[in-house]
């Protein structure tokens, strides 16, 4: 099937917590007078599923997609449900997002839901811009239950201190917020459960209440925040022309920042479909679509997802391009080979003992 590098139109989010940086920092046109919290750049969960921006299959779902593309789209990818596995948006958090917590996979039935596994790439980040991101050392459930009463939960939460360039991970059942004054990329699985444990003690300015907490929940799905800095370690690749470092590396996503430089031409290469949210500069990809190629430009701000069965595909760059490049981890076609144990791979090692020929008799004569 002929397919092509897609870019959606976003979904904006209305929040009492969000702002206009996607305005003034990434140059969006927004809603008037709103304070827009998120832009869903890539979602195929129910009833709010990006639309094409261009192309032959402008204005279709990303859903009608991943069902007529198939492999073309997703290659090995494994599915959610039959929909895609990764929703991406874009943050602004003018003031600080409810403390919550989400279901993690072992989570009891009345409160389990998706898994909901996120990380965090900080794009901005105003002096004292902030996550918080686990308990205290030495916070117990009961210490939580009574900051919660007395409305004190963020003195017990850990507080990390952010500028532009961080990433966090924030694997599911872990307690966290984003704090205000910070703009971040998000990734994560295709999940919208989320259960708050806090929320500042301020009210909804639309209905004049507060909004609902859901305490039982969550404090029934927090679990201890662990392996964050092995998900969290960064590896760095550079050539002449680009350069790749790794962000976070985990079971359901792999978030890698790319640099290329003006004026380079190559081809794309991959054999599983590629997200690369644009942070800077201008390019184009193009692509065999038929008898002829298609040629797609991107500007920052653009989310492009490139299908895995692009033909011949082929990047450049007008300028110095970033972006973040988002990658499912695929099983290897080896993993339930049957390997041989390590006794049996080192005996087969061992070099066979040397040749030595036999000793040479001489002939009896007869007498």
């Amino acid at each position: 099937m002929d397919v092509y590098p897609l870019i959606f139109d976003p979904i904006y989010q209305t929040r009492l917590w969000g702002g206009r940086r996607l305005e003034t920092l990434l140059g969006r046109s927004l809603p008037p007078a709103e304070p827009i919290g998120e832009s869903w750049e890539l979602s195929d969960l129910p009833g709010a599923e990006s639309r094409g921006r261009h192309g032959p299959d402008q204005g279709r779902t990303l859903h009608d997609l991943v069902r007529d593309w198939g492999t073309s789209l997703t290659g090995r990818t494994p599915l959610c449900d039959g929909r895609f596995p990764l929703l991406i948006k874009y943050l602004d958090a003018d003031q600080p997002l409810s403390v919550q917590v989400h279901p993690p996979p072992d989570a009891e039935a009345d409160v389990a839901g998706p898994v909901k596994h996120e990380a965090w790439v900080v794009l901005h980040a105003d002096p004292g811009g902030c996550v918080y991101r686990g308990l205290r050392s030495g916070v117990t459930t009961d210490h939580l239950e009574a900051a919660i009463r007395d409305g004190h939960v963020p003195d017990l939460l850990e507080r990390i201190p952010v500028r532009a360039g961080q990433a966090l991970y924030l694997p599911a059942g872990v307690v966290h917020a984003l704090g205000g004054g910070v703009l971040v990329a998000e990734v994560q699985t295709p999940s919208d459960v989320t259960y708050r444990l806090f929320d500042w003690n301020r009210t909804d300015p639309h209905t004049g209440r507060p909004r609902d907490l859901h305490v039982d929940q969550a404090l029934r799905c927090l679990r201890p925040a662990q392996n964050l800095s092995q998900a969290e370690t960064r590896s760095h690749v550079a050539s002449v022309w680009t350069s790749v470092t790794r962000l976070i590396s985990c079971s359901r996503f792999v978030i890698e920042r790319v640099r290329m430089i003006e004026g380079v031409e190559q081809d794309v290469p991959y054999a599983e479909p590629v997200i690369w949210m644009i942070l800077a500069g201008r390019g184009e990809i193009s692509c065999r679509f038929g008898d002829d190629r298609m040629t797609v430009g991107f500007a920052p701000s653009d989310t492009l997802l490139l299908p895995a069965g692009l033909r011949e595909a082929r990047v450049r760059t007008e300028s110095v391009c970033t972006w973040l490049e988002i990658t499912v981890p695929v099983p290897s076609p080896l993993a339930n080979f049957d390997r041989p144990d390590r006794a049996a791979l080192r005996a087969a090692a061992e070099p066979p003992p040397a040749f030595v020929p036999l000793a040479v008799r001489p002939e009896k004569r007869e007498k």
